[in-house]
C-alpha cells in the first residue's frame, strides 16, 4: 500500500541542503568563454600604429571570458577579459545598453569590468575617438560588432551558470616573463622608493580559482603584468599573444585531466586507436582519400560548437606600462649591439632598435615561451591555492572629467600643500618614437623634451596648442594636442572611468589605461594602506589589491611624476600632463571611502556615444572569384601522395577561397585538421584554435578577387598516428552580394 508524503516534508530537506550548501561556499559564482576573433582579412591590427599591419589569418583564436561572483541575496560583479588589445568605451556603452535590456539593473557600469590583454594582434577599428583609428581607416564594424556580441555572450553564460561556490586566491613571483624596458625612465624615481623594490619590474602574480560547490574547479583569472607584444609589428595572424596563448594552455591542461604541466598539452583528447603498428596499411588507406572538389554548404559549419561545460581560465593584464615580454633585451638590427640606454636608439635612430623575445628570431616561439611561463605560474598557484575569499561584495564606480580636474600635491620643497591640475590629452614627440617593442618612424626618439621645429610645423597643420597647454604639459613637448582636437569627432577622451571592485579580502583597481611599474605600486599601495585606514578590522595585512589595466576604456599611460619628466614613450604617452598619477590615487581614495562607508558617489559626466559619428574608410568585399573550372574549396597545392610525417614536421594544403570577413567563423573555424577513425569517418581534432595549426590567407593581386587560403598544421608531439587530412571551410560573396558557404579537404597522409 502507497503511503502519500507531504510535499513540504520531501522539499524540506532539499531547502535545508541548499542553505548548507551556500553557507559553506559563501558566493554564487559562474564563467562564461565566447569567441571575439573577429575578421581575419584586410583589417588593421591595433597596438603598433602600423598601417602596413593588416591581417591575414589566424595564429589561434580570440576570446572574451568572464567571472561573475554574487553574494545569494546581495550585489555582485561581473569582469570580462578580453583577447583585444584594450577595452573601448563606445564597446562598453553597447554592452550596457543590452544587459540593461536583458537584465535591468542587474549589471551596470558600476559592477562591470571589460578588460583587455593587450594583444598586438587584433582586429583594430573599434574604439570611438580618431586617434585610435587613423590606422585602421576609421572604425570597423565587424570589429566593434564581434566584441560586442561576444561581451554579452560570455556574460550570458557566466549568469546562467551561476551556481554556490568558493573563490581562492593565491600570489606568487614569476621571475623570468617581463623585463623594463624603459630602465632610464624608472631609474629617475626617488632611489628611497626604488630600494624597497627588488626588481624594477612587478613579478607577482595573483591568481583566482573558482570552485563549484557540486561540479568543482570551473575556472581561473590571474592578473599579471607584462606586455602583449611577443608577436611583432609586422606580424599579420590574428593572435592572443603570450596571455591569449597561456590562457589556451591552461584550458587545455584542465580540459585533458590536469597533466602534467611540465608540457603543453594538446587541445583536443585522443580519440582515434593507434594504427602505427602497420604502416604500410596506413599508406594504402590514406592513399584512398584524395583531395575532395570544393563543396557548396547548405549551412554554416561549426566544428567546435559544443554545449559541454568548459573550464575557463583568463589571463588578465596589470600594470604592464613598461613591461615587455622581449627579456632578452633591446638591439640593434644593423650591429647586433645594444640599444642606446637613455633613448633606445642606434647610432640616433629608433628604428633600428628592437627587443628580442625568448625564442627570437621566432616570434611564435617566443609567444609560446612566455605564455608557456604564465600557464606554468597559474598552474601551481591554482593547485596550492587555500585561502579562500570571504565577506562582503561591492563596487564603486564614477565618471571623471580628467582634462581640467584638480589634484591636491604637496608644494615643492616641502610645507604644506598646492592645487594643480590636469590637462586636456596631448601627446609628446616620444610618443612617435615607439618603444623597443614597436619603434617608430622618422627621426624621433624616447626622451626627447625639445621637440623640433620641423615636426612643430606639421602638428600646426592639425591644431596648434595654446600658452597654457602648453604650460600645463610640462615638460612634455606637444606633438598632438589630441584632448582639443574635435573635427571631424573626438580625437581622444576626457571622461574616463574609475572603478572598485571589492570580493572578500580583494579589491580590484580599474584603470583605463596602461600603469607603469612604479605608478601601479603607489596606486596599490596608497589604496590598500587607504583602506586599512579606514576600516582595519574588516580590511587587514591580508587584502589583496590588483590592478586591472586597459579596462572600461582606453587613455593610453599612466606614470610616476618623475618618470614623466624623462618624456620616454610612456611618459609623452601620458595623457593628462605631469599630474595623472596623483589625479588617479585622488579619485580611487574617493571610491574607497564610498566603498568603507556604503554611500553611493555621485555618477558624474557622462562620457560620449560616438558610434553615429563614427567614419569608415575600409572598402567592403565587393565579390570573389575563382579561375575558370575551379570551385571555391578546390585544392591548389595539395600535400604531396603517400606522404608520411613524423611529430614536430609541418604539412600543409593551399584552397582556393573566399574573403575570411564573408563569415568571420565565430566559434567556428576556418581551418581544421581531420582524422580517420575506423569505420570511415572523418573527424576534427585540431582546428584554428590550436597553438599548432595557423590558417594563412592571401591574395596574389592586391585588389585581385581571387584568393587563397593555407591549412598549416605543425605536428605535436602528442599527437597520435594515424590518418590526418586538412580541411578549410570559407565563404564567398557574388557579384550580387549573396554569401556562400563552402569546404574542401587535402589529400590523407599518415602521421607516425
Amino acid at each position: 500500500m502507497a503511503v502519500s508524503v507531504p510535499f513540504q516534508f520531501l522539499l524540506l530537506p532539499l531547502i535545508l541542503l541548499t542553505r548548507a550548501v551556500l553557507a559553506s561556499s559563501e558566493y554564487l559564482i559562474g564563467v562564461g568563454s565566447y569567441d571575439i576573433t573577429g575578421p581575419a582579412a584586410d583589417v588593421n591590427m591595433m597596438g603598433y600604429a602600423n598601417s602596413e599591419q593588416t591581417a591575414s589569418g589566424i595564429h589561434f583564436r580570440l576570446r572574451a571570458r568572464a567571472f561573475i561572483i554574487a553574494e545569494p541575496q546581495g550585489k555582485r560583479v561581473a569582469f570580462v577579459n578580453l583577447d583585444a588589445c584594450m577595452a573601448s568605451q563606445i564597446v562598453t556603452i553597447k554592452v550596457l545598453e543590452r544587459l540593461k535590456a536583458r537584465y535591468g539593473d542587474l549589471y551596470t557600469e558600476k559592477n562591470v569590468a571589460i578588460s583587455g590583454i593587450h594583444t598586438h594582434a587584433g582586429p583594430g577599428g573599434y574604439l570611438q575617438y580618431v586617434t585610435y583609428i587613423v590606422t585602421s581607416l576609421g572604425f570597423v564594424r565587424q570589429s566593434f560588432d564581434v566584441l560586442v556580441d561576444g561581451i554579452e555572450q560570455t556574460i550570458i553564460q557566466a549568469h546562467q551558470s551561476l551556481r554556490p561556490g568558493s573563490v581562492y586566491v593565491n600570489k606568487g613571483d614569476l621571475l623570468d616573463a617581463g623585463v623594463n624596458r624603459s630602465p632610464s625612465s624608472y631609474l629617475n624615481n626617488p632611489a628611497a622608493e626604488r630600494s624597497r623594490y627588488k626588481y624594477n619590474v612587478d613579478k607577482e602574480m595573483t591568481l583566482l580559482k573558482f570552485v563549484d560547490s557540486q561540479l568543482g574547479p570551473i575556472g581561473s583569472f590571474n592578473w599579471f603584468a607584462t606586455h602583449g607584444t611577443s608577436m611583432s609589428r609586422t606580424n599579420s595572424l590574428i593572435s592572443g599573444d603570450n596571455k591569449g596563448a597561456a590562457a589556451r594552455f591552461m584550458e587545455d591542461w584542465f580540459e585533458n585531466g590536469q597533466i602534467s604541466s611540465s608540457k603543453i598539452p594538446r587541445r583536443v583528447s585522443t580519440i582515434v586507436s593507434d594504427l602505427s603498428t602497420n604502416h604500410s596499411r596506413l599508406l594504402d588507406i590514406a592513399a584512398s582519400y584524395k583531395s575532395s572538389k570544393g563543396q557548396s554548404l547548405d549551412a554554416k559549419v561549426r566544428v567546435r560548437k559544443t554545449t559541454k561545460r568548459t573550464f575557463v581560465s583568463a589571463f588578465c593584464q596589470s600594470n604592464c606600462g613598461d613591461v615587455s615580454p622581449n627579456t632578452l633585451g633591446a638591439f640593434c638590427i644593423d650591429t647586433g649591439l645594444p640599444c642606446d640606454f637613455n633613448h633606445s636608439t642606434c647610432n640616433g635612430k629608433n628604428e633600428l632598435c628592437y627587443g628580442r623575445g625568448p625564442g627570437y628570431p621566432d616570434e611564435f616561439e617566443s609567444t609560446r615561451i612566455i605564455g608557456e611561463k604564465q600557464f606554468k605560474m597559474a598552474v601551481g598557484l591554482f593547485n596550492k591555492a587555500t585561502e579562500k575569499l570571504q565577506g562582503k561584495v561591492g563596487y564603486q564606480h564614477a565618471y571623471v572629467d580628467f582634462s581640467n580636474l584638480e589634484v591636491t600635491v604637496p608644494k615643492a620643497g616641502g610645507g604644506g600643500s598646492e592645487t594643480v591640475k590636469t590637462c586636456p590629452a596631448a601627446m609628446g614627440f616620444g610618443f612617435a618614437a615607439g618603444t623597443t617593442d614597436g619603434p617608430g618612424a622618422f627621426d624621433f626618439k624616447q626622451g626627447d623634451d625639445k621637440g623640433n621645429a620641423f615636426w612643430r610645423l606639421v602638428r600646426n597643420v592639425l591644431r596648434t596648442p595654446g600658452p597654457e597647454q602648453v604650460q600645463c604639459q610640462k615638460p612634455k613637448p606637444i606633438l598632438l594636442d589630441t584632448g582639443e582636437m574635435k573635427t571631424p569627432y573626438d580625437w581622444a577622451p576626457s571622461i574616463l572611468p574609475v572603478q572598485m571592485l571589492r570580493i572578500g579580502q580583494l579589491v580590484i583597481l580599474s584603470v583605463p589605461g596602461e600603469f607603469t611599474t612604479m605608478a601601479g605600486r603607489r596606486l596599490r599601495d596608497a589604496v590598500k594602506s587607504f583602506l586599512i585606514s579606514l576600516n582595519s578590522k574588516e580590511f587587514g595585512n591580508n587584502l589583496h589589491v590588483v590592478i586591472a589595466g586597459l579596462t572600461n576604456t582606453y587613455s593610453q599611460y599612466i606614470t610616476t611624476y618623475e618618470e614623466y619628466e624623462v618624456q620616454r614613450y610612456e611618459g609623452a604617452s601620458t595623457l593628462y600632463g605631469p599630474h595623472t598619477l596623483t589625479a588617479y590615487i585622488q579619485e580611487f581614495k574617493k571610491l574607497a571611502t564610498a566603498l568603507v562607508n556604503g554611500q553611493t558617489l555621485p555618477s558624474g559626466p557622462q562620457p560620449p556615444d560616438l558610434l553615429d559619428k563614427q567614419i569608415s574608410l575600409l572598402s567592403p568585399v565587393v565579390v570573389d572569384s575563382t579561375p575558370l573550372g575551379v570551385s571555391f574549396g578546390d585544392v591548389k597545392a595539395d600535400v604531396p601522395p603517400k606522404s608520411t610525417f613524423r611529430r614536430g614536421q609541418q604539412v600543409n594544403a593551399t584552397f582556393w577561397s573566399g574573403c575570411p570577413r564573408n563569415d568571420l567563423m565565430t566559434e567556428g573555424s576556418f581551418a581544421v585538421v581531420e582524422t580517420l577513425r575506423e569505420g570511415g569517418k572523418w573527424v576534427p581534432v585540431y582546428d584554428d584554435d590550436d597553438f599548432s595549426v595557423k590558417f594563412k590567407w592571401s591574395r596574389e593581386v592586391k585588389l585581385s578577387p581571387e584568393s587563397q587560403a593555407t591549412v598549416e598544421w605543425r605536428i605535436p608531439v602528442s599527437a597520435v598516428a594515424g590518418v590526418y587530412r586538412l580541411r578549410h571551410y570559407g565563404a564567398s560573396k557574388s557579384l550580387f552580394g549573396s554569401i556562400t558557404s563552402f569546404s574542401g579537404s587535402s589529400s590523407a597522409f599518415v602521421v607516425v
